[in-house]
């Protein structure tokens, strides 16, 4: 024991022992250049079991609290789910995909997940978006919804909030990680919107910052997912998965070819797919399916019953609550 505080007190007067830090400063400015000195991120061990452990970093206590409130103003086109109608057939199909990943996270520990598609126009944002609603729509749930697709982003505008300040600010130093935050007025839903455009997206995430920062988000959100260019046409997401615990790949019915899925899934450098969300049903038909259940099991009492065949509607206002 004596060797010990022998060492801690050379270690303190040394100044090697950190002082408590307050809020997040902004990252250190980027220098790909300088870079070989470090390890780039996605260089090291896989994320998981056995995975490096990095400097804890800044105190993140209180960071929250500094984080600007924006109101929850969605685009009447943007086909963003309605918590407040848990009831749609939209709104069950994210449950039951957050039932499931929640069932995953219980048996091994994921909290990042990356959101992607092997092509454009598939629904990778919007099952993103969507999904990240879901899980903030559990109480405490901290969720977190990150725009990594610095090439073609659109959580910010699914939103209706402003693109900046967002990540690519932050990792190149411009603004503290709470100024890159937004907290959507009464939900546990935090957005963090791409940022200003950027030149060398790729060059920006091989930065270390990007992983000590995804490594560090588990300890203020207990899901952080995360929205990615398509894995055909940029390698940014195979890069994003690497530094994530897991990663859903989106197809579109009618669109996405099993050829294309069969690259994506290849062009992964980790194997670390947490299941495919098929995009793109018809809503005539998740429409009619869910509400022949709710409506069969609703009271005649409460309901009408006009053809006579046991279907009983619910009263208007009715299945709104969980």
């Amino acid at each position: 024991m004596s060797r010990v505080h022998d060492a801690l007190r050379r270690a303190e007067q040394s100044g090697a022992i950190p002082q408590p830090a307050g809020a997040i400063p902004p990252a250190p400015r980027p220098n790909p250049a300088g870079n070989s000195a470090g390890n780039p991120a996605g260089n090291g061990p896989e994320n998981g079991a056995g995975a490096a452990v990095l400097d804890a970093g800044p105190d993140m206590n209180g960071l929250l609290e500094q984080v600007r409130e924006v109101p929850f103003r969605v685009a009447t086109d943007s086909l963003l789910i309605d918590v407040t109608r848990p009831h749609e057939a939209p709104m069950e199909e994210f449950r039951m995909l957050r039932t499931r990943l929640n069932h995953m996270k219980s048996l091994q520990p994921i909290h990042s997940v990356v959101v992607t598609s092997a092509s454009p126009a598939e629904g990778k944002s919007l099952t993103a978006s969507n999904l990240a609603l879901a899980q903030a729509h559990l109480a405490g749930n901290m969720t977190l919804l990150a725009d990594f697709d610095f090439r073609r982003p659109i959580v910010h505008t699914l939103f209706g909030i402003d693109r900046a300040p967002g990540i690519t600010d932050y990792l190149q130093g411009k603004v503290p990680l709470h100024e890159a935050l937004r907290r959507v007025a009464g939900t546990n839903l935090y957005l963090m919107p791409a940022g200003e455009a950027v030149i060398n997206p790729l060059e920006l995430l091989n930065l270390r910052e990007v992983k000590q920062l995804i490594d560090r988000l588990p300890a203020l959100f207990n899901w952080i997912i995360l929205d990615s260019p398509p894995l055909l046409f940029a390698a940014d997401a195979s890069l994003l998965s690497t530094l994530c615990h897991g990663t859903l790949l989106v197809v579109r019915i009618g669109h996405t070819t099993i050829d294309s899925v069969t690259r994506a899934m290849q062009s992964l450098c980790n194997n670390n797919v947490l299941g495919i969300v098929v995009n793109g049903a018809r809503r005539g038909e998740l429409y009619s399916k869910y509400t022949y259940y709710h409506s069969y099991y609703t009271p005649k009492e409460r309901g009408t019953d006009a053809d006579g065949d046991g279907e009983d509607l619910p009263l208007e206002g009715e299945g709104d609550g969980e």
